[in-house]
């Protein structure tokens, strides 16, 4: 298939690039800059100069290919602004515009989302699964709009990544940010007891599951981009502490903009997700280390 990849430069990207080369597929990566243009021409695909703002653009380059495989979102503007919704308003605008370039063609449309998204919806106190769907909420909206396009001929699906997608290949996740933040303040924070879980995958093991979302996954698929079901967000502290060679400490949920900055809102929230239905629907089989063997390794620390 001839692949058009939005957030082309990104991390995800990093490893589903090489992953839908490896397997024969052409991908024509969207770029806005100059250096992104170089970072997705050296994963060996062919560039597309243009914005997530460029509707015409996006529609122009999903009908001229055979699937789209939609990665790009605005956490640099939202984080530096800190205007999350008109991040989460872009992204709508550019599910919108690809899904209606994509109408009555019957080719894939993979999107992305995330496994907090089911917290945030009330999915807790138990391993939420691909079953389980919110309403509606930020992000949310786009990801049920995506879904909503297979009944209008489009074998679309959403991987919900977990909120720590790690690897040598993460510079700017959540793992990165919580210890900056932990070098920071010369402590690794969690809220409360810290029993609260989070789940993770390895970024290659992400890159292959957006291969076989775009291969194989059914019209209006949601899966679960999981290889952890749910570490402890102690474990995760302790973790990150004997890497930083820093000691550990629990803050309240009013201390916890201070100790752990815009990832505040998420750190208490309890996500354990299950991966079960992804890897039977898809054949996906995670192989890579979990997070707290990835992170042992140091790459993270260099």
């Amino acid at each position: 298939m001839r692949v058009f990849v939005t957030g082309a430069s990104g991390h995800i990207a990093s490893a589903a690039i090489p992953e839908l080369l490896t397997a024969g597929h052409q991908v024509l990566g969207l770029a806005r800059s100059d250096s992104s243009a170089a970072t997705v021409a050296t994963l060996g695909a062919e560039v597309r100069r243009g914005e997530l703002d460029d509707l015409d653009g996006l529609r122009e380059a999903a009908s001229e290919a055979d699937g789209v495989i939609h990665l790009a979102f605005k956490h640099d503007e939202a984080l530096r602004t800190g205007n999350y919704m008109a991040a989460v308003d872009a992204d709508m605008a550019a599910t919108q515009a690809i899904g209606a370039a994509l109408e009555g063609s019957d080719k894939p449309f993979v999107g992305t989302g995330g496994t907090l998204m089911l917290a945030t919806g009330g999915i807790t106190g138990r391993a939420g699964t691909e079953d389980d769907q919110v309403a509606g909420g930020p992000r949310t909206d786009a990801a049920n709009h995506l879904i909503g396009l297979a009944g209008r001929g489009v074998r679309s699906s959403v991987v919900r990544l977990a909120p720590m997608v790690h690897s040598d290949l993460d510079h700017h996740g959540f793992t990165p940010a919580l210890i900056a933040l932990a070098r920071e303040h010369g402590s690794a924070a969690y809220i409360g007891d810290g029993a609260n879980r989070w789940p993770a995958a390895h970024t290659r093991d992400i890159g292959v599951l957006y291969r076989l979302a775009l291969e194989r996954a059914p019209a209006g698929s949601t899966l679960h981009g999981v290889g952890d079901e749910g570490i402890p967000f102690t474990t995760i502290a302790e973790t990150i502490a004997a890497g930083l060679g820093v000691g550990t400490r629990s803050v309240s949920a009013e201390q916890a903009p201070e100790a752990l900055g815009f990832l505040a809102g998420f750190a208490g929230l309890d996500n354990p997700t299950s991966n079960a239905r992804t890897r039977e629907l898809l054949g996906w089989e995670p192989t890579h280390p979990g997070w707290v063997e990835d992170v042992q390794a140091g790459h993270y620390f260099a």
